[in-house]
């Protein structure tokens, strides 16, 4: 029997298999353990089953002397250092495929919300702002028609893309291996850009003041991938400036974006609490995923999704 440490509580019914066969400890708090409570509680455990929230790096796996297997509840895992683990041969799990069709409707669904201006809508009748029927006011974008530029074109990216489909869109796409240019003419010639590559050295601020001032001024951006892909000053400023219409963003950097943070009085921006795989069935789908990486890796057997090693 291993000890195993669960950074956060997860719905479902996996954390009673891997209590079956294991001693658990679940961090009780809504909010993730600090980093020296999460070097207190990983000092003696074999197994770790983190979230994204949770930064893993040598540092914190010079904590962890006993540590055999670490599953990510998340399909990315860039808060690994994955040559850490690598060195200590340590493997690492996560969680793909699961969460790919409500990422993709919650992108969707901004998209629409961002293009119809539903929360200045929803305001306005919340605060008895609300007059007869207007025909000039609260005007949004066309969605049916319009050119969808698709940054990342994964799992998530190609689910985007079929819905994008029944609303007759014109779909433009780069991935890393895009010809030169290829990404400069999406953000020229797209009404919406969503991002859906990981992050990477490569792909940090990629959206950047000059990614912003390529694309149409009346264009939205959609981000359901990880906050630092957008430099969130240069949004700001594009917001402010009318250089893009607007922005929806599951993700920021940091999360969640304090109260006071600048990019929140920009006009036209929506902003949302990580909530793209928030659903009941996916969460605890996931759940299952990664309590199955971290059972199998304690149990000597490859974990059925592992993260491919780094060297």
């Amino acid at each position: 029997m291993a000890r195993c440490f669960v950074t956060r509580q997860l719905p479902g019914s996996a954390l009673g298999r891997l209590a079956a066969v294991h001693q658990v400890e679940v961090w009780p708090s809504r909010l993730p353990p600090t980093r020296e409570e999460l070097a207190k509680h990983v000092a003696d455990v074999q197994g770790l089953l983190s979230l994204l929230s949770d930064q893993i790096d040598a540092e914190l796996l010079a904590h962890a002397p006993k540590l055999k297997a670490i599953s990510n509840y998340a399909v990315g895992f860039d808060n690994i250092d994955l040559r850490a683990t690598a060195a200590r041969g340590i493997p690492v799990g996560h969680t793909p495929n699961v969460l790919t069709e409500a990422t993709a409707d919650l992108t969707f669904a901004l998209l629409l919300a961002a293009a119809r201006k539903l929360p200045q809508g929803i305001e306005e009748v919340r605060d008895g702002q609300a007059l007869p029927w207007e025909p000039t006011h609260n005007l949004g974008a066309d969605v049916h028609g319009a050119t969808l530029g698709i940054v990342g074109f994964g799992r998530i990216g190609r689910a985007v893309a079929k819905r994008a489909e029944g609303f007759g869109m014109e779909i433009m796409t780069t991935t890393s291996s895009s010809y030169p240019g290829a990404f400069d003419q999406l953000l020229e010639h797209s009404d919406f850009v969503s991002i859906h590559t990981p992050l990477t050295p490569a792909t940090y601020h990629l959206i950047d003041a000059p990614a912003l001032a390529r694309m149409k001024p009346t264009a939205i951006l959609i981000n359901t991938t990880r906050g630092q892909i957008v430099d969130q000053t240069a949004l700001r400023d594009a917001l402010q400036d009318g250089v893009i219409g607007g922005a929806a963003l599951d993700v920021t950097d940091p999360e969640p974006l304090p109260a006071d943070d600048p990019l929140l009085d920009a006009p036209n921006l929506i902003v949302v609490p990580h909530i793209g795989s928030a659903t009941r069935n996916t969460r605890e789908r996931m759940a299952d995923v990664a309590v199955d990486n971290l059972l199998a890796a304690l149990a000597g057997q490859p974990m059925p999704h592992q993260v491919p090693l780094v060297r």
